[in-house]
């Protein structure tokens, strides 16, 4: 099994060590790592020099956000399954190892882990939605994103199939893609933790857009508008869009962001 792993980063240097560390030091060793900066301006260049030869290092000119920069390292990848990983998170040792060993006994193309979610320190309780799922999954996908990247490995034929990140998506990116792959492929899930996923930092990106909603809705009418979509997904896909529509909607008329309303009700075809 050839792996690369793909490591979208962007001014995350105080945080880079600890996850490419975790990376090179895996029971099952990766082919290749590509670290693609995504035109970082603080010390990520220095982090990056250190690891040499064993490091390829991609150096973006412009900011394209996290779906440009995966979709970067996805181009440049030389082998066949990708292994993705969010710079400020670290895996646990075994991570690579035991998902070979699933995806060797499940032949499926996409595998993904429970996580261990930190934040300052402290180990944080995952809710019942959170709860991971394998098999036919796309309706666990609706409510959220419960699929981490950095517990995902994907055969790169699946890109070749529904297409990369969307990188007109400035958030839920990931929400859109496993909607894609879901609505499409049965998954895999090593049922034990093997990574730890860090929250809490300011430049993330679920503290910089509060209305993250919109872009699930408009994930959820690409997918109803797909001629391909299963009938038996159409039913709960059209549930969710009005359940998130009516929470949006409620938001935008307490705070008076009626351009927005607009903006959500056109994309809806809602007079």
């Amino acid at each position: 099994m050839q792996i690369s792993v793909i490591i979208p980063t962007y001014n995350r240097a105080p945080f880079l060590k600890r996850s490419l560390d975790s990376v090179f030091n895996q029971s099952l060793k990766p082919k290749e790592v590509i670290l693609v900066d995504d035109a970082s301006t603080d010390d990520t260049p220095k982090v990056a020099n250190s690891y040499g030869n064993n490091l390829k290092y991609l150096k973006l000119e412009k900011n394209k956000g996290v779906s440009g920069a995966r979709n970067e390292g996805i181009r440049q990848a030389k082998f066949e399954w990708l292994a993705f990983l969010d710079s400020d998170d670290e895996w646990h040792l075994s991570k690579l190892q035991k998902q070979k060993e699933e995806l060797v006994k499940t032949n499926h193309m996409l595998c993904h882990t429970q996580e261990v979610w930190m934040r300052n320190g402290l180990i944080l309780n995952q809710k019942k939605k959170h709860q991971k799922h394998s098999g036919s999954v796309y309706e666990h996908c609706l409510p959220l994103c419960f699929i981490s990247p950095s517990t995902s490995i994907i055969h790169k034929s699946v890109f070749d199939d529904i297409g990369l990140f969307k990188e007109d998506f400035p958030v839920c990116e990931d929400y859109d893609l496993w909607l894609r792959i879901c609505s499409k492929y049965e998954i895999a899930l090593v049922d034990e933790p093997q990574i730890n996923k860090y929250g809490g930092h300011d430049d993330q990106l679920s503290f910089k857009f509060k209305a993250m909603d919109f872009w699930r809705i408009k994930a959820l009418k690409e997918r109803l508008d797909d001629p391909n979509l299963l009938e038996k997904y159409k039913e709960p896909t059209l549930a969710e869009i009005h359940k998130k529509y009516e929470i949006l909607k409620k938001g935008y008329l307490k705070h008076n962001r009626l351009d927005e309303l607009k903006v959500l009700n056109t994309l809806l075809k809602i007079n």
